[in-house]
C-alpha cells in the first residue's frame, strides 16, 4: 500500500493524509453542529485512539526496538514537553483559554451575550455600509483562532510519530497516519465551531480548520530528516510521540469531552476508538 517513492517523500504523503481529519472535522461542524451526545461521542473516539495508539503501539514498539530504558525515558520526555509547551505557550484549549499558566474558563473569554453591546454599533455601521451581513462575535473568533494554534502546536509532534512510525516500517507509517487522520476529526470540527457561530463565513472555518492541521507534515519531515541519518534515535521518537498523544489525552480530551459532552456517550466513544485501532492493526499487520 506504500508507493515506491523516496522515504521522504512518503512520509509527506502519510502525514497530509492523516492531517486531512481536521479538514473533515470543519467540513462536519459547518454541515450540522453536534450536540452533547454527538460531541462526547466524538471526542471519546479520539481519546480512544489516541491511548490506544501511544501504549499498544509506539511505545510497544519502543520498548521492542530499544528496551525499558529508552521506551522509558521517551515517554517521559515527550509528556513533559507537551506538559512545558501546554503551559507556556498562550493558546486555547478544549475547555478554556491559556496564557502562560494563567486559566480562564471559555464561559468567561468566550461571553457573547456581554461582548455584543459594546460591538453593536460598528456592526451596524459596517451593514449600512454593505460591508458585513450579519454580525460578527469577535469573541468568539478569538477562541476558533486560539484554539486553531493550539490544535497546531499538537499536530507537530504528532507528525514526528508518523515520521518515527514509517522510518520504523512502512505499513506501520500507514497505520499511524490512518489512526491520526481519525483522531484530528473532533479537533477540525472543535476549530471551526466558535469560528461559525462567531459569524466568520463557513469556507473561511473550514480554511481555518483545514490549514490547523497542516503542522503535522512539517513535524513528519523533521522527524524523518533525522531519524533517515540516526536510525538509532527511532525507538525514543516512538516512545516519545506516545508521551505526548497520552498527555493531550489525559490533559484535554477527556476532560473535555466529559465536560462538554454526554459521559456514557463518552464512554462509547472512547471504546469505539479503541476497537478501531485494535481492527486497524489487524488488517494492516502491525
Amino acid at each position: 500500500m506504500i508507493s515506491q517513492l523516496s522515504p521522504l517523500v512518503n512520509v509527506l504523503l502519510l502525514s497530509l493524509i492523516a492531517s486531512l481529519g481536521t479538514g473533515l472535522g470543519g467540513l462536519i461542524a459547518i454541515i450540522r453542529r453536534p450536540g452533547k451526545r454527538s460531541y462526547g461521542f466524538l471526542m471519546g473516539i479520539t481519546a480512544g485512539v489516541m491511548i490506544c495508539l501511544a501504549f499498544l503501539e509506539l511505545v510497544n514498539k519502543a520498548w521492542e526496538l530499544g528496551g525499558p530504558l529508552t521506551a522509558t525515558l521517551g515517554f517521559g520526555v515527550g509528556a513533559c514537553f507537551m506538559f512545558l509547551l501546554d503551559y507556556l505557550a498562550p493558546h486555547m484549549r478544549f475547555g478554556e483559554v491559556e496564557y502562560h499558566g494563567a486559566h480562564a474558563t471559555e464561559g468567561e473569554a468566550d461571553d457573547c451575550e456581554d461582548l455584543r453591546p459594546r460591538r453593536r454599533w460598528r456592526f451596524a455601521r459596517l451593514r449600512e455600509q454593505g460591508l458585513h451581513k450579519r454580525p460578527m462575535d469577535q469573541k468568539l473568533i478569538s477562541s476558533g483562532i486560539l484554539l486553531a494554534i493550539g490544535i497546531t502546536l499538537h499536530n507537530l509532534p504528532e507528525g514526528i510519530a508518523v515520521g518515527a512510525g514509517y522510518m520504523h516500517n512502512p505499513q506501520f507509517g500507514l497505520f499511524v497516519a490512518l489512526a491520526i487522520m481519525l483522531h484530528n476529526i473532533p479537533e477540525g470540527l472543535a476549530t471551526a465551531l466558535p469560528l461559525c457561530k462567531g459569524g466568520v463565513r463557513r469556507r473561511d472555518a473550514l480554511r481555518v480548520a483545514f490549514l490547523s492541521g497542516f503542522a503535522e507534515p512539517v513535524g513528519a519531515l523533521l522527524a524523518s530528516l533525522f531519524l533517515v541519518n540516526f536510525t538509532a534515535f527511532v525507538p525514543g521518537a516512538l516512545a516519545f510521540a506516545g508521551g505526548v498523544m497520552v498527555f493531550i489525552t489525559l490533559d484535554e480530551l477527556i476532560p473535555s469531552a466529559r465536560e462538554y459532552g454526554h459521559v456514557h456517550w463518552t464512554s462509547l466513544g472512547i471504546i469505539l476508538g479503541s476497537l478501531f485501532v485494535f481492527v486497524l492493526s489487524a488488517l494492516l499487520g502491525v
